[in-house]
C-alpha cells in the first residue's frame, strides 16, 4: 500500500462563532466552521458560485491557544490540516455511522481578499477563498465509470489513506482514512481502467453534500472532487518517483457539475449546502483523542 499523502488548505470566513469544548477524558478541542464559494467555469463557458462549508477542529493545547484569539463569526482564515476520517453506531439506529472532516494542524487570522455573504440560514461565507485537498492513497474497489443522462462521464473511487505517526510512549500507530473522490468527463475517462489496489494521487476540492435517506433523517457527506489526477505504480511511495506519464491528466478548466445519477432508494439529495445543513450529524463526542 503506497504511503499516503494527506492536505487540506482552505481560505475561508468563519461561518460562526467558534466554540472550544472539552472531551471527557480533558483533552481541549477547538472547533469551528469554515465558508467560501468556488467560482467554477462549465462547460457552457458559465461562471457559478458554489458554497462551501467545512467543520474543522484542532486538539490539544493548540486548542487553548486558538481560543484565547477571540475569533468571531465572519473573521477570515486560513487553515492547514488534513482529512480525518470517524466511524461509530448510532446510539439509536445502531447502524454504523462515518464521516471524514477537516483536522487542523494551523489555523491563522488574515486579511480578507473578498468581502463575505450571508446565506439565507444566517451563516457567513467569504465571497471566494481556498479549498485544494492533495491526497494520495490505494483504491478500495474497481472504479466503475457511468454517463449521466447528459452524456458526462463519471468515476466515483475510494481512497484508502495511510496515516502514521507515534504516539507519546514513542509507539507507532497507524491509520487508515477511507477518502471518497469524484473524477468527471476526461478525468473519468482516463482513470476508469484502474484497479483495485493501485495507487492514485488527487488533487482536488473538498465538497460537501445533504440528503435525506430513507427514514426521513438528514445526513451528509464529505468528498474530494478530483481537478488532477496521476496514477502511480503499484509500490510507490518509497521515496523514488514512480509517476507513469500516461495516467496524468488535469482539468482544463474549473467544473460545475451537472446533475449525476441519483442513488437508489436513498431520498433526496442536494448538492450545495447553507450554514445549518448537513452540519449537524457528527460523532459523539470522543473519550480521548490522539494527537
Amino acid at each position: 500500500m503506497a504511503r499516503g499523502m494527506n492536505h487540506v488548505y482552505l481560505v475561508g470566513a468563519l461561518a460562526r462563532d467558534p466554540e472550544l469544548r472539552y472531551t471527557p477524558s480533558g483533552v481541549p478541542v477547538f472547533e469551528a466552521t469554515i465558508a467560501g464559494e468556488d467560482h467554477v467555469v462549465g462547460n457552457d463557458g458559465r461562471e457559478r458560485k458554489l458554497p462551501w462549508y467545512h467543520r474543522v477542529s484542532i486538539l490539544g493545547k493548540p486548542a487553548e491557544w486558538i481560543s484565547e484569539r477571540n475569533l468571531k463569526a465572519g473573521d477570515v482564515v486560513m487553515v492547514e490540516g488534513s482529512l480525518d476520517y470517524s466511524s461509530w453506531e448510532d446510539a439509536q439506529s445502531g447502524q454504523k455511522r462515518s464521516q471524514v472532516r477537516v483536522k487542523a494542524q494551523r489555523i491563522e487570522q488574515i486579511a480578507p481578499s473578498a468581502e463575505n455573504v450571508q446565506d439565507a440560514g444566517g451563516g457567513i461565507r467569504l465571497g471566494g477563498g481556498w479549498n485544494v485537498v492533495m491526497v494520495l492513497g490505494n483504491l478500495t474497489r474497481d472504479p466503475e465509470l457511468r454517463y449521466t443522462p447528459g452524456g458526462d462521464a463519471v468515476l466515483g473511487v475510494g481512497l484508502a489513506v495511510n496515516e502514521q505517526w507515534r504516539d507519546k510512549t514513542g509507539n507507532q500507530q497507524e491509520k487508515t482514512h477511507w477518502i471518497d473522490v469524484t473524477l468527471w468527463r476526461e478525468l473519468a475517462e482516463a482513470a476508469a481502467n484502474l484497479k483495485k489496489g493501485d495507487p492514485l494521487l488527487v488533487t482536488g476540492r473538498l465538497m460537501n453534500e445533504a440528503w435525506t435517506d430513507r427514514e426521513g433523517n438528514k445526513r451528509n457527506s464529505t468528498k474530494v472532487e478530483a481537478t488532477k489526477v496521476e496514477a502511480l505504480t503499484r509500490g510507490a511511495g518509497t521515496g523514488m518517483s514512480a509517476a507513469t506519464p500516461a495516467m496524468t491528466r488535469e482539468t482544463t478548466r474549473s467544473t460545475a457539475r451537472p446533475a449525476a445519477p441519483s442513488r437508489a432508494n436513498t431520498g433526496s439529495r442536494s448538492g450545495s449546502l447553507d450554514i445549518d445543513q448537513g452540519l449537524d450529524n457528527f460523532p459523539p463526542e470522543e473519550e480521548d483523542l490522539p494527537f
